[in-house]
C-alpha cells in the first residue's frame, strides 16, 4: 500500500530551484523567502515564472513599490529573483 501525499506535487521547476539551494548551503528561512519571491512573480505574471521577461520583472518591481512594499522587501525579493533567473 502506497501512502498518499495531501501536499501537492512539487513542480519540476521548483525542485530545481530547491536543489540549487540546497547545494549552495541556503538555510530553510532563506529557500523559504527566495520561493514566496518567485510566487509572487508567478501570481503577478500568471504564466510560468520562468518565461518572463526583463520587461515583466520591471513592471513587477513597479507594481510592488505601487502597492507599499518597503524597500527593504523590494530587495530581498530582487535578491531572489537573480538567484532565480
Amino acid at each position: 500500500m502506497t501512502s498518499t501525499n495531501p501536499r501537492k506535487a512539487i513542480s519540476p521547476l521548483r525542485q530545481r530551484m530547491i536543489n540549487d539551494m540546497t547545494v549552495r548551503n541556503f538555510v530553510p528561512d532563506t529557500q523559504r523567502e527566495y520561493i514566496r519571491a518567485v510566487k509572487k512573480l508567478a501570481a503577478f505574471l500568471k504564466p510560468s515564472p520562468d518565461t518572463a521577461t526583463a520587461e515583466d520583472l520591471r513592471a513587477f518591481q513597479l507594481h510592488l513599490t505601487e502597492t507599499g512594499t518597503n524597500p527593504p522587501t523590494i530587495n530581498a525579493t530582487v535578491t531572489a529573483l537573480r538567484f532565480f533567473f
